[in-house]
């Protein structure tokens, strides 16, 4: 049996065209490492009661997680990846309520110790 032009696979097709529509192009997000590193934190903070919700936005120059206590509320905290800041103070940074930036560095890990509380001994 031949394939001609038209004949192929239609999963392959979807696929491609799911593929192309996920990464929009002139949008910054997040990669898959990223995410995880972020929703990681998020998980354990959920499960202490601290936090409730998120939002995450892809805008055309950065890509914004907020973190909400109440959905009615303003973000507790954004993080936020600035890659026009990557060779500079780094793309990565936290933002308090406030609009105040609590720590930016090249390193998401780093960036977000600010606010991973982790169990410490006394």
């Amino acid at each position: 049996m031949s394939l001609t032009i038209g004949d192929g696979d239609p999963s392959e097709s979807r696929g491609a065209e799911r593929l192309a529509s996920a990464s929009a192009p002139g949008r910054v997000t997040f990669n898959r490492l990223e995410l995880n590193r972020i929703l990681n934190l998020y998980g354990r903070m959920v499960a202490d009661g601290e936090w409730r919700d998120y939002a995450i936005d892809f805008l055309k120059d950065r890509a914004v997680f907020s973190i909400f206590r109440r959905a009615s509320e303003m973000p507790l905290y954004r993080i936020e990846k600035d890659p026009r800041l990557a060779r500079k103070q780094g793309a990565y940074s936290v933002i308090s309520a406030s609009g105040h930036i609590l720590r930016r560095g090249h390193e998401l890990d780093r960036v977000l110790l600010v606010i991973d509380r982790k169990l410490s001994v006394v």
